[in-house]
């Protein structure tokens, strides 16, 4: 035991004990062995105990997404496990041994003892944990930025690689098919009409470009039956492929209307060409147009990263909250399951606040992505502004489980989360409120069960240094 009591004399948590205290201690102390890569705690296991590191090397790790985040390295001399005695919470970090490793392990009842009859233990406690939270903090922040961007970066990817694909294959089939309709075309040109029939061409090619515009939308059971009547009118006027041609052109707004116009005017054989044609150029005019829909789609995500890094800007703007907001919802829309129902109700002539403007979308990325992890993939986020005597209210709300009472008052921890572990590292709400603390401002969350409410006032100006 004198070992034992020597490593314990040393230690500041137990240098101001009495003798006797301190070999009751030593006494009562279990001193265990632990082999290299053996687990002493483990992540979200409940603390019973505190370590005192006699001989060996001990390795702290946070689990972050896939990886595990070092944290530190524990030498001779040191204690771990405090940190959810202190705060009766699971363990925040997990614990293995680097190498084969002595330790004394209290109970939570003996160190609770310690702190109760020594004032110096008490405040050696406090100075370390200290110290350990503000370390922690600072690595897991970077991590938790870098893990964002991340997240940020493979949404971002989804987004643009959708449209993008789409823009492809529609190209290509874009490709394959103008030979075929500028051949249609060419026989269509070639026609002997006469004026009047002329005259309905040209209009039924501006047609075209109308219909591929604005595709009808059938339910089955009439669809099958328009395309039916369409194949039957094409083949009983001899148009080859009739039934590869019907669908086409139901598809596109042609109807039996039109078909009847065009046997009244229109031999046979001219319906054939007609018919080809119409197909062939109401497709290629939809294939344009997917082509313009996926460029626009893809310029609006690149606009709103754009808007939402404040790319080539000076850190302090004069922002609109509202161009923010919406960014920040592109940015997040990979996330945005057709479940998931997004309400704005943004307040008209909203003034723009003086903000570093990139940090301030930090922060509603963190509450909207927690809004949305909430809600377990289905139900509402809104999203509330409105002024503020000299400043600003944006609320955002979700309609899911709700946030218990006991733990309201912590959110905003670092550190706290209620995710399983590795899911969170409890510090996205926490960088939230600083970055509002930066601006001067407040945030409060409300919440009861099937809403919560994170309620964030800014003021109009930052405050001076």
């Amino acid at each position: 035991m004198s070992n034992e009591l020597d490593v314990l004399r040393r230690l500041p948590l137990f240098e101001a004990l009495p003798e006797a205290d301190l070999e009751q201690l030593a006494a009562q102390a279990q001193q265990i062995e632990i082999g290299p890569n053996a687990v002493l705690i483990e992540e979200g296991a409940p603390g019973d105990a505190v370590y005192v590191l006699l001989d060996g090397e001990l390795q702290v790790t946070k689990r972050s997404g896939a990886h595990d985040v070092k944290l530190d390295v524990r030498r001779p001399g040191e204690f771990i496990g405090e940190m959810s005695l202190l705060d009766n919470i699971p363990r925040s970090a997990s614990v293995h041994a680097l190498r084969t490793s002595r330790l004394l392990t209290l109970s939570k009842e003996m160190f609770e003892r310690v702190l109760a009859t020594s004032p110096t233990a008490a405040l050696a406690i406090l100075r370390t944990v200290t110290t350990r939270l503000r370390q922690n903090e600072a690595m897991l922040h970077e991590k938790e930025k870098m893990a964002g961007l991340g997240t940020l970066a493979a949404g971002l990817a989804h987004e643009i690689n959708n449209p993008a694909a789409a823009v492809g294959r529609a190209t290509a089939q874009l490709r394959e098919l103008l030979l075929s309709w500028q051949q249609a075309m060419s026989a269509l040109d070639a026609l002997e009409l006469d004026d009047h029939q002329r005259q309905q061409v040209t209009q039924l090619r501006q047609a075209m470009a109308q219909h591929a515009a604005a595709l009808v939308t059938l339910d089955p059971l009439s669809r099958a039956d328009l395309e039916a009547a369409v194949e039957r009118w094409l083949a009983a006027h001899g148009v080859p492929e009739a039934w590869n041609l019907a669908p086409t052109l139901v598809s596109f707004g042609w109807g039996m209307d039109d078909f009847e116009r065009l046997g009244q005017n229109f031999s046979a054989g001219q319906i054939a060409v007609l018919a080809q044609s119409l197909g062939l150029g109401s497709a290629v005019y939809a294939l344009l147009d997917q082509i313009a829909k996926g460029s626009e789609r893809i310029s609006e995500v690149v606009k709103a990263v754009k808007s939402y890094s404040y790319l080539d800007r000076a850190p302090v703007q004069e922002v609109n909250v509202h161009e923010g907001l919406d960014s920040t919802l592109v940015i997040l829309r990979h996330k945005l399951k057709p479940t998931i129902t997004v309400t704005r109700d943004y307040a008209p002539g909203l003034p723009r606040i003086e903000a570093y403007a990139g940090e301030l979308n930090q922060v509603w990325t963190n509450i909207i992505d927690n809004a949305v992890d909430a809600l377990g993939g289905s139900g509402e986020v809104r999203l509330t502004t409105c002024p503020d005597d000299d400043g600003i209210v944006v609320e955002i709300a979700d309609n899911g489980p709700g946030i218990p009472p006991e733990i309201q008052s912590r959110v905003f921890e670092a550190f706290f989360t209620t995710k399983p572990p590795g899911i969170g590292t409890g510090l996205g709400l926490n960088i939230a409120y600083n970055i509002v603390n930066k601006h001067g401002g407040d945030i409060q969350v409300k919440s009861r069960s099937g809403e919560t409410r994170f309620l964030i006032r800014l003021p109009l100006r930052l405050p001076k240094p």
